[in-house]
């Protein structure tokens, strides 16, 4: 008789494991039509960012795990290619989303367009190693693959991490503003 009500919990749990997969699975998708992009890039907003690395602040500070972000910033890109019409410009801030989704991983990085020639990416997990690799793979994609006839393309990346203080306390703005700030400070700019 016991095992009749071991063989009912097992399926009770298998059927609440399924049950929570497809409510993820729901999420995303929800998540992917609904979220707010920039719609030259197809990368987030800079609002919709900023929301998203609070939370990823407050995971973090949840499990204990780290998680890196990139500053990318195509340096001097406005002031030196201003003579260049606006759909060569578009096209090669097409060409650097291209290059950060491509080395980012899928379902797990977030990246965001956060200004005119800015781009963030979120790296959940990551440690700063990892994430300073990646950065070097992207600055290499996008001086090789990102070009034009008379255009100077040079990207600025800054790495930072965020570890976890050891006090419970909720993400603040300013947490995710010195972050940023440290990202923004490593690429030189």
């Amino acid at each position: 008789m016991w095992y009749f009500t071991w063989i009912l919990g097992l399926l009770l749990a298998c059927s609440l494991g399924i049950i929570n997969v497809l409510r993820l699975e729901a999420q995303e998708t929800w998540d992917r039509e609904h979220i707010p992009l920039d719609p030259l890039t197809q990368l987030m907003t800079k609002d919709t960012m900023l929301g998203r690395l609070k939370e990823k602040v407050e995971n973090s500070k949840r499990n204990g795990f780290p998680f890196a972000i990139l500053f990318i910033s195509l340096r001097g890109f406005k002031t030196r290619n201003n003579n260049l019409p606006d759909h060569e410009m578009d096209a090669i801030l097409r060409g650097v989303a291209d290059c950060v989704k491509e080395d980012i991983r899928a379902g797990v990085d977030i990246a965001a367009r956060m200004g005119e020639q800015d781009f963030l990416i979120a790296m959940p997990g990551s440690p700063l190693k990892k994430a300073e690799q990646i950065a070097a793979q992207i600055k290499n994609e996008i001086s090789e693959r990102v070009k034009a006839p008379g255009l100077v393309v040079e990207a600025a990346v800054g790495v930072a991490e965020y570890s976890a203080p050891t006090e419970e306390s909720a993400a603040t703005t300013n947490e995710v503003d010195e972050l940023i700030r440290v990202a923004t400070a490593k690429s030189g700019l």
